[in-house]
């Protein structure tokens, strides 16, 4: 119920209250208005943010563990990552992940790329048809092929890579080469000529006319136009090419810049064969914090990481452990995913 007045029957004093309280009111719906105009102001700005998909995706720290796993080994790390359904286990998913690369370093994609089992060879098929190499002469085009991986050093491997470039660059340009073997054999000799060029161990570099005598009738028994080795010597000459190096991602380049280092005693639990009991033991273990993750290494020598523990999206709180203080345990708040540690397959 409200209480009705007349203004006449009040004090001077209560006059003064009223026209107090008054001003007041107004003052804080002054201040009720503001605080809407900036709440609509920072609402509209949020809803332009893109929040990264591994924020609001419940597979993002899945993805993170993966690609660190693909980076340490590539043919172990991709089953996990099909294990685990983050990519399709299809050749053409598989190359779109590798050609996107995101987190992945090159020199791992260029080992998957150049192994010789049946589903790496059609990725690198698929790989190769996300390059568009229309209209570009062959220097160009191979710049940017070996630019999306890193070659790695076994023959055999650079031989596959080679090769499937070939039957792409040809196929993107046909007419320009009387068969893909000549275009394969071409490309070989360029990255030669690049390292005879460009490497300070070797004496007597390759001339124009050695590069030119040491392929005549490499199409089909016939000559390849005398200009377009020319072109191809000088290009390579002017302009050595640029191979993509891990210097700022390199995975193990992080083990040599921790952000921390030292011992903990990790809690692993294991289940008796013969039941469903599991029996829990503290392992000494060497922790190295860097990236925003956590690795962890059965001693201060080991090569690789025993597991890996990203450090996004989780919580830490102390636990009570019975002779062992300064105990913290590591957890998620997901409901989706209570995972947050991945143990490496050895």
């Amino acid at each position: 119920l409200m209480a009705y007045f007349n203004s006449a029957d009040l004090t001077p004093a209560e006059l003064e209250d009223l026209a107090f309280l008054r001003a007041r009111r107004s003052s804080i719906n002054e201040d009720v208005e503001e605080i809407r105009s900036e709440l609509d102001e920072i609402n509209s700005q949020l809803s332009t943010i893109d929040i990264p998909d591994e924020e609001c995706n419940p597979n993002g720290r899945l993805m993170t563990i993966a690609r660190k796993n693909f980076n340490m080994d590539p043919r172990k790390g991709m089953e996990y990552i099909l294990d685990h359904g983050l990519v399709q286990n299809t050749a053409e998913s598989v190359a779109e992940f590798l050609f996107r690369g995101e987190g992945l370093r090159k020199s791992a994609v260029g080992d998957y790329l150049g192994e010789n089992e049946s589903f790496n060879l059609d990725v690198l098929e698929k790989f190769c048809e996300l390059h568009d190499f229309t209209d570009l002469i062959l220097v160009q085009a191979l710049r940017q092929f070996l630019w999306s991986f890193r070659l790695p050093g076994e023959s055999q491997k650079i031989d596959r890579m080679v090769n499937a470039f070939a039957k792409r660059y040809c196929a993107n340009n046909p007419g320009v080469f009387s068969s893909t073997d000549t275009c394969y054999i071409l490309c070989f000799a360029i990255v030669m000529l690049n390292t005879s060029l460009h490497n300070r161990n070797v004496k007597n570099p390759l001339t124009l006319d050695g590069f030119i005598s040491m392929y005549r009738g490499i199409d089909e028994g016939k000559d390849v136009p005398k200009e377009l080795l020319e072109s191809i010597y000088e290009s390579i000459r002017t302009e050595p090419f640029q191979f993509p190096t891990d210097d700022g991602s390199d995975f193990y380049n992080t083990f040599f810049n921790p952000d921390r280092e030292g011992w903990l005693l990790k809690q692993a639990s294991s289940q008796l064969a013969s039941s469903r009991t599991f029996l829990k033991s503290w392992k000494r273990r060497w922790f190295i914090l860097a990236e925003k993750c956590l690795y962890y290494f059965e001693h201060t020598t080991a090569k690789e990481p025993r597991g890996i523990i990203p450090l996004e999206n989780v919580r830490v709180r102390p636990i009570e452990e019975k002779g062992r203080p300064h105990c913290f345990e590591i957890y998620s708040d997901s409901t989706e995913n209570n995972d947050v540690a991945c143990r490496l397959r050895t």
